[in-house]
C-alpha cells in the first residue's frame, strides 16, 4: 500500500467527487502546479509556514537514495515545499546517528531521519526528539551467512563481523534463534561485504538494502536473515523533529511530513529521475544503479508491511512498546525505560491530521 492523494477542496457535490476521483496519481502535471510557491496552500497557511523560516532536514547517511531521505530530497525538487511555503534546507548526515540526535536536540537541525530504537537510546542519554512517523515496523538492520548455514545456532563458535557494534536487533535475533552469542568471536570490520564470501568472517551484519545487493551485483549469493522474521521489532524510515519547534510550528510538521509522503508516491513511480536527484547532490562517484536499488528494495519492504487499516507513515504504538522491551531485555540501556515515558516521545497527531479516510490531503486544507 501506498499514499494515495486525496485532493482538498471547498466546493461541494459533483464538482467535489470529481476532484477527488482524478487525485491520487503524481503526475508530470501535479509536479509542474506544485513549483509555485503557495500553489497547494491557504494564504493563512502559507502565512504560518513562512513565519517558521528556514528550516533543516539533516540525513540518516549522506544522500543513499533510503526511505526517509530520497522522498524529502524530491519533496524540494519537485517543489511540493515550496507549494506549502516551507523554505527546506537539506544538510547530508554522516551516519552518526549520535550527532544527529545531538544536532536535533540542540534545535541547529529540525528534522532528521532516526530509527525508533534510536530515538530511545538517545533519550536513555538526556538527548530528547520526537519521533513524528514511521514508514515500517520491519528494520534495515540484518545478518548475512553463506547459504550453506541453515541454522542461527550454526554460529556458535565463529566469527561475526560487524561495524563497530553488534546491532540490538541482530543480537535478539540470535538469541530468538538458540545461538551463542558469547561465544562468537565479534571483530570489527570495513565496508567492504566480499569479506563473507572471501571467508574472512562466518556472519556479517549489514542493511538489506546494501550489502545484499552489492553482493548480488558481484554474482555471490549469500543468506540473508532479517530479525523481523523472527519476531524482534525494529523500524524502517522514521523522521524525528525538535520538539520545542514542533510544539510553535505543528502546522510546518504536519506540511513536511504532507510533501514527503506525496513524494515518496512520486518516487516509487519514478525511481531513476529521483535517484538523479540525489546523485546531482553527491557528485561524482555516485553509484546510480545501486542508489536506486536500494530505493525499490526499500519501498517494496514498506509496501509488503503496512498494517491494515493504518495510515501512510503511521507510529504503531504497539511496536514502540516492543522496541522498549527489546531494550529494557537487553540491557541496552543505562536506565530501564517505562511503556508509558517511551510514548510520549512520539506523537501520532502529525500524520492522522494529514490523512482522511486513508487517503493523504493534497494540497493542504
Amino acid at each position: 500500500m501506498t499514499p494515495r492523494i486525496l485532493t482538498s477542496s471547498v466546493v461541494v457535490g459533483a464538482a467535489a467527487t470529481a476532484l477527488v476521483a482524478l487525485a491520487g496519481c503524481a503526475t508530470g502535471d501535479d509536479t509542474a502546479a506544485a513549483s509555485d510557491a503557495g500553489s497547494a496552500i491557504s494564504a493563512e497557511r502559507c502565512a504560518e509556514n513562512e513565519a517558521a523560516g528556514t528550516i533543516t532536514f539533516l540525513t540518516g547517511y549522506q544522500y543513499q537514495a533510503s526511505a526517509s531521505i530520497l522522498e524529502i530530497v524530491a519533496a524540494d525538487e519537485l517543489g511540493y515545499f515550496d507549494a506549502l511555503c516551507l523554505d527546506v534546507e537539506i544538510q547530508p548526515g554522516t551516519g552518526d546517528t549520535g550527532q544527529n540526535t545531538q544536532l536535533v536536540a540542540s534545535d541547529q537541525v529540525q528534522f532528521t531521519s532516526v530509527s525508533q530504537q534510536n530515538l530511545l537510546q538517545a533519550h536513555d542519554t538526556g538527548i530528547d526528539l520526537r519521533g513524528i512517523s514511521s514508514y515500517s515496523n520491519v528494520g534495515l538492520e540484518i545478518l548475512m551467512t553463506m547459504p550453506e548455514v541453515t541454522d542461527l545456532a550454526e554460529l556458535d563458535g565463529t566469527i561475526l563481523g560487524h561495524k563497530g557494534g553488534l546491532p540490538a536487533a541482530v543480537e535478539a535475533m540470535l538469541d530468538e534463534a538458540g545461538a551463542d552469542v558469547d561465544s562468537m568471536q565479534q571483530v570489527v570490520v570495513g565496508y567492504d561485504p566480499s569479506i563473507l564470501p572471501r571467508g574472512q568472517v562466518d556472519s556479517l551484519t549489514g542493511f538489506i538494502s546494501n550489502e545484499p545487493n552489492l553482493l548480488t551485483a558481484s554474482g555471490e549469493d549469500v543468506t540473508v536473515w532479517r530479525p523481523y522474521d523472527f519476531g524482534v521489532p525494529s523500524s524502517l524510515g522514521s523522521l524525528a523533529v525538535n520538539p520545542a519547534f514542533a510544539d510553535e510550528h505543528p502546522g510546518v510538521v504536519e506540511d513536511f511530513l504532507r510533501a514527503s509522503f506525496h513524494a515518496f508516491e512520486y518516487c516509487e513511480a519514478n525511481a531513476e529521475e529521483c535517484v538523479g536527484y540525489t546523485a546531482e547532490l553527491s557528485g561524482e562517484g555516485y553509484d546510480v544503479d545501486h542508489n536506486v536499488n536500494i530505493w525499490t528494495t526499500e519501498t517494496e519492504i514498506v509496501r509488503e508491511s503496512q498494517r491494515d487499516g493504518a495510515n501512510f507513515g503511521a507510529i504503531d504504538e504497539e511496536n514502540v512498546v516492543a522496541i522498549v522491551d527489546l531494550l529494557n531485555g537487553f540491557s541496552l540501556l543505562e536506565n530501564d525505560i517505562s511503556e508509558d515515558e517511551a510514548l510520549g516521545l512520539f506523537e501520532t497527531s502529525y500524520v492522522d491530521a494529514i490523512f482522511a479516510d486513508g487517503e493523504l490531503i493534497w494540497p493542504a486544507p
